[in-house]
């Protein structure tokens, strides 16, 4: 069984960079490196899942924002 952790740190930091590169170095860790979607990608997703909304009118938008 593994289990994931998830770090977040400053990448200009260079102590904490040089930490991960130790830890790393070790062998015992593993690395997953995922891939940051562009805000166009994020926009086509939504639309393939039906997140978007669509309205007839500028009207129709004001009054589901003002509801």
């Amino acid at each position: 069984m593994m289990t994931s952790i998830t770090l977040n740190y400053d990448e200009r930091n260079t102590l904490a960079s040089r930490t991960i590169e130790y830890i790393l170095s070790l062998g015992v860790f593993s690395t997953e490196k995922t891939k940051k979607m562009s805000e166009l990608e994020m926009a086509l997703q939504e639309i393939e899942n039906g997140e978007v909304n669509r309205y007839e009118s500028v009207d129709d938008l004001l009054q589901k924002i003002n509801a």
